[in-house]
């Protein structure tokens, strides 16, 4: 494993030297870049002498090759750990500024190699909306984060923000090098985001979702070997991995038909999305005017996605999703059974951290067995890989 070590400007700079130490006693190859406010805190002869490398430092220092230092390092790594990661680093890598050594790298690793922040700083930086929205930029992006854990800090302030401990990186690092590949061989077609029901040319109906969910469970099978389809409607801008192949649709008919077409050869079906129940009766040609105080609008139902394969499943695995804002057990049971399904993920949309404009969810899974089990609160990330966990299991 190839690590390029970034390390910018906090006092934690000091466990800096055990990573490498603990990479290297593990067979890993390190190379460090230090920033200049990292060189405040820890010396480049140290960390030079821990990595049997030279440190990069200076954009433009003098180089005895005719590499571009910044990208030959992006294409040797195979994981860019940025620890300690300051707010003005993930801040940098967030807005693509790219104005050092490191940050550079950064830029030019996204797409070539896995970028991991393990942040370093005071509570109040950290839970700041600025950090906590570069935060999600940067996962937007690709990147991942280790959580920082809680303690006294270096200002005597007690609270999250200490870095996490080496040994405890290092592991994590070899577990993402080492994902598992449980899935290779195994074909998943998944639905994610909203879809749009036209009313005239200039308006449409919609709905909250975000497609975050959907897409970190495309994510996540790809990551462990699937072979993944994702069905995308309006989503947000988020990263799909480049594994993925990937069919863009507008309407619930766009998507109804996109499944139709794929699912044929699909081993699991997820179906994360949230396709509209409901389709104007009349589409207008030319823009509605203003005509009264109301404007009545006739809708139709859309084909049911779900049941329309619930037939013709055979052993294809079908997993669904119920977002509720009450008798969340009751509707989630009644779709189960209604749709033939072997699970499906309930979630209460009016909690705090549940639901559509959140980077977190929590489920209640039930299966056709007539058990469930409750995931608990954590990134949709995480909760991707929980649940397909539990799909694996099926098999």
């Amino acid at each position: 494993m190839n690590v390029v070590l970034g390390i910018s400007g906090s006092i934690a700079a000091y466990k800096s030297a055990e990573i490498i130490r603990l990479l290297k006693k593990r067979g890993a190859e390190v190379k460090v870049i230090l920033t200049k406010n990292g060189a405040e805190f820890i010396t480049k002869k140290t960390l030079e002498t821990l990595s049997n490398y030279p440190v990069a430092c200076d954009m433009f220092a003098k180089i005895e090759h005719y590499d571009v230092e910044h990208i030959s390092l992006a294409k040797w790594a195979d994981i860019v750990l940025v620890a300690p990661a300051t707010a003005n680093i993930i801040a940098k890598f967030a807005t693509g500024i790219a104005d050092d050594m490191l940050s550079t790298t950064l830029l030019a690793a996204v797409g070539r190699a896995k970028i991991v922040f393990a942040p370093a700083m005071n509570t109040q930086m950290y839970d700041s909306p600025q950090n906590q929205y570069n935060m999600q930029r940067a996962r937007e992006f690709g990147a991942e984060f280790f959580e920082p854990s809680s303690g006294e800090l270096a200002c005597g302030d007690i609270g999250r923000g200490r870095m996490d401990e080496p040994v405890s990186i290092v592991n994590a690092l070899y577990d993402m090098f080492e994902a598992k590949q449980d899935l290779k061989g195994k074909r998943f077609l998944v639905t994610a985001g909203a879809t749009i029901e036209p009313l005239d040319p200039v308006r449409y109906i919609t709905n909250h979702s975000s497609g975050k969910m959907g897409i970190s469970i495309a994510n996540a099978a790809a990551k462990r070997g699937a072979e993944v389809i994702l069905i995308a409607g309006r989503t947000q801008d988020i990263r799909i991995d480049s594994n993925i192949k990937t069919v863009n649709i507008l309407t619930s008919q766009d998507m109804y038909e996109a499944v139709h077409e794929h699912i044929i050869n699909a081993d699991v079906f997820i179906s994360a999305a949230a396709p509209a129940d409901f389709t104007p009766e009349d589409y207008s040609e030319q823009k509605i005017k203003k005509s009264g105080d109301e404007l009545i609008l006739k809708l139709k139902k859309t084909k049911d996605i779900l049941k329309s394969v619930a037939d013709n499943k055979g052993k294809r695995i079908h997993v669904g999703f119920a977002a509720e804002t009450e008798n969340l057990h009751k509707n989630a049971v009644a779709k189960l059974k209604a749709k033939n399904l072997d699970m499906i993920a309930a979630n209460d949309v009016t909690q705090k951290g549940c639901g559509f404009a959140y980077d977190t969810n929590a489920v209640e899974l039930f299966f056709a067995d007539g058990t469930h089990i409750n995931s608990g609160l954590m990134t949709k990330n995480d909760l991707a890989h929980w649940l397909i966990n539990h799909i694996a299991e099926r098999f």
